[in-house]
């Protein structure tokens, strides 16, 4: 019987040009973001790796555009990069707001954006759990973008949906709207922590990942693809990103 699951290219010589092949035959975004990828790459080290990829970036933009997205919310800023995709893939009438816990990185992800005269962007700054109970939008968003602490991700889903009850006017994620999650499958852990996934003894030494936060991803995983409010498809794609649509 043919296997279904994902086609692996031989050897990471072979990866890494068939994803430039498929980053260059796919939209363009414009190069002061593609510049600040590459400066967050040349200077923030290791930590680097916290940032979207740039054909992630195209990817996003290339979603909110499809579904027609005005209005984004990002839980998780980082230094701002994804946020610049958003707001270019929503437009000067569009909006994005970002939560971000971090005073160094929301303080960056303004300077970014003020320097490249981006207006729609708004960064705020505190705890993402007490700042999703506190928002009130006057118009629900479209898309809602989890890409913060990991352990956290099943109280981020929790609060989304209790603030997006069906038949309320206010309410954070519109009806039909998008919830996408990054980082669901971290290095194949999420799915397999077994001696078969080489990452299984090197994420512990890392330092940035724990087993609490396998162990809440998993259960985030489930929760959307269990949930009757929510349609899920969860890519194996990137670091895993899922995408559940709210279907009230």
């Amino acid at each position: 019987m043919q296997s279904e699951s994902a086609v692996l290219y031989p050897n990471p010589i072979v990866g890494e040009s068939v994803y430039n092949y498929a980053c260059a035959k796919s939209l363009s975004l414009p190069p002061y973001i593609e510049d600040y990828h590459a400066w967050i790459y040349a200077t923030q080290g290791r930590m680097a790796m916290m940032s979207s990829s740039v054909f992630q970036g195209k990817s996003l933009h290339w979603l909110a555009r499809a579904i027609g997205a005005k209005r984004v919310l990002e839980i998780g800023v980082y230094l701002g990069f994804t946020s610049l995709v958003w707001a270019d893939a929503v437009g000067p009438r569009g909006k994005v707001v970002g939560l971000e816990l971090s005073a160094e990185y929301a303080s960056q992800a303004r300077k970014i954006a003020t320097e490249n005269a981006v207006q729609n962007v708004e960064v705020v700054e505190g705890d993402a759990v007490k700042l999703l109970g506190e928002l009130s939008p006057e118009e629900a968003f479209d898309i809602i973008f989890i890409d913060a602490d990991k352990e956290r991700y099943p109280a981020y889903l929790a609060s989304i949906l209790e603030k997006s009850q069906a038949g309320e006017k206010s309410r954070l994620l519109r009806p039909g709207g998008i919830i996408i999650a990054d980082n669901v499958i971290r290095r194949g852990l999420v799915a397999n922590s077994t001696e078969d996934n080489p990452w299984a003894e090197r994420f512990r030494s890392i330092g940035l990942w724990s087993d609490k936060d396998m162990e809440a991803l998993d259960s985030f995983n489930t929760e959307v693809a269990t949930n009757p409010r929510l349609e899920n498809l969860l890519l194996p794609l990137f670091d895993g990103m899922g995408m559940s649509r709210l279907v009230d």
